[in-house]
C-alpha cells in the first residue's frame, strides 16, 4: 500500500497529469500548464526538489482551516481528513485509560507464574493473568461497556457534524437544473391525452404546491449520432487551425477517402468547416422533425418542481398504486443529455 502511495505520488508531480490532478485550480485560473524547452520537459517533470519535497502537501492541508480546506479541494477531502482525526478520537482516551487502569489490574495478579504454562511479560498484562472468579473480573465489563460508550457517543456527534457540513455544502452551492428536475419513465398511453397534456394533468393533481413544469422525451439516436459527428468534425477543425497557427507558411491538406489513405487532397480547415455548417443544419433539421412528429415522442418526460425538497420526495417515492407505472428517478446532469440548445 506504502509503495502504491509513493508511486501516485510520483505520477502527480508529472506536467502529463497537472490538468488531471488540479482541474479545479484551473478552472479557478490558479493555475496554468507548467512551461517547458523542451519536449522531454512536457511529459517528465525535471525538477530535482520537487521529488525530494513531495510530501509537504499533507502537513498542509492538515493545518489549513476546515472552510478553507472545502473551498480548496471539496467537501470529500476535508470528511477524509476528519476520519483521521476520528480515529484518534476513539483511541488515544481508550488507550490512556487501557494502561492507566486495566493494565495494572491485570499485571498486579500471579495467576500465570504459579500456572506451568509458558507466557511472556505481555500476556501478564492481559486478561489472562486473572484467576477464574476474581472480582477484577468486573472491571474489565465495566471498561468495556465505557469503551463502547464513548465509541457510540463519539460516532453520533461526528455523523451529527458532517451531516451539518453537507447540508450547508449543499445549501451554500450553485443550484443547478438536475437538483430540482425529476425523470419520469412510463407514463401510460391514453386514447384522449397526449403524453405532454398527460403528465401535466398527473403532476398538477398530485404535487399542485410544487409542481412547475416539465419537457417531454424524444428518442434522439439520429440526433445523437449526428452530433458525435460534429464534435469530431469540430476538433479536426481545431486541430487543423493550430496547426496553421503554428505554421502559416503552408496550409494544412487532408484526403476525403476512407481514413485519409485516398480520395481528392482538399484543404482541411475549409473541408472540416463545411463539415460543421453541414452537420450543424442537419442536427437543427432533425430537431424540427422530432418537435413535429409525434412518433418520436417517448413516454417518459422531465419534471421540475419549485424546490429541491419537492424533487427529492417526488424522486425516491412511489407516485400511482401501479409500481410498474409512473416510474420517477432524479435526472441527469444537462451534459449527460441532448437538449434544446445542443
Amino acid at each position: 500500500a506504502f509503495a502504491c502511495f509513493i508511486i501516485i505520488a510520483l505520477i502527480r508531480l508529472q506536467p502529463f497529469n497537472d490538468r488531471v490532478y488540479f482541474p479545479k485550480w484551473y478552472l479557478k485560473g490558479l493555475r496554468s500548464s507548467p512551461a517547458g524547452s523542451g519536449a522531454l520537459t512536457k511529459f517528465v517533470n525535471l525538477d530535482i526538489w520537487s521529488y525530494l519535497t513531495f510530501l509537504n502537501w499533507m502537513p498542509d492541508a492538515l493545518r489549513m482551516p476546515e472552510p478553507a480546506l472545502i473551498e480548496h479541494a471539496g467537501l470529500d477531502s476535508a470528511i477524509y481528513l476528519r476520519i483521521y482525526l476520528l480515529g484518534l478520537r476513539f483511541f488515544v482516551p481508550i488507550a490512556l485509560f487501557a494502561f492507566a487502569i486495566l493494565v495494572p489490574v491485570n499485571w498486579t495478579n500471579n495467576t500465570l507464574e504459579q500456572s506451568k504454562l509458558t507466557f511472556s511479560d505481555i500476556d501478564k498484562i492481559s486478561i489472562s493473568n486473572i484467576p477464574e472468579g476474581s472480582p477484577r473480573f468486573w472491571t474489565h465489563i465495566v471498561m468495556a461497556y465505557a469503551f463502547t460508550f464513548w465509541t457510540c457517543y463519539s460516532l453520533h456527534k461526528e455523523y451529527e457534524l458532517v451531516a451539518s457540513m453537507r447540508l450547508h455544502f449543499l445549501a451554500t452551492e450553485q443550484h443547478r437544473p438536475d437538483q430540482f428536475t425529476v425523470l419520469v419513465r412510463n407514463v401510460p398511453s391514453d386514447p384522449d391525452e397526449s403524453v405532454s397534456e398527460l403528465v401535466d394533468h398527473f403532476f398538477l393533481v398530485n404535487h399542485p404546491d410544487s409542481y412547475l413544469t416539465h419537457q417531454v422525451v424524444f428518442n434522439g439516436n439520429k440526433l445523437s449520432a449526428l452530433v458525435k459527428k460534429k464534435e469530431k468534425a469540430q476538433n479536426w477543425l481545431d486541430y487543423n487551425q493550430l496547426r496553421y497557427s503554428h505554421n502559416q507558411s503552408k496550409r494544412p491538406t487532408t484526403k476525403t477517402g476512407f481514413l485519409g489513405l485516398w480520395g481528392d487532397r482538399l484543404d482541411s480547415i475549409d473541408y472540416y468547416t463545411s463539415e460543421v455548417d453541414k452537420l450543424s443544419k442537419e442536427i437543427e433539421a432533425e430537431k424540427q422533425k422530432m418537435t413535429k412528429n409525434p412518433k418520436y415522442i417517448m413516454p417518459a418526460a422531465f419534471v421540475s418542481f419549485k424546490s429541491r425538497w419537492a424533487a427529492a420526495v417526488c424522486a425516491q417515492t412511489q407516485q400511482t398504486r401501479n409500481p410498474t407505472l409512473w416510474l420517477s428517478e432524479w435526472a441527469l446532469q444537462s451534459r449527460g443529455m441532448y437538449t434544446g440548445t445542443t
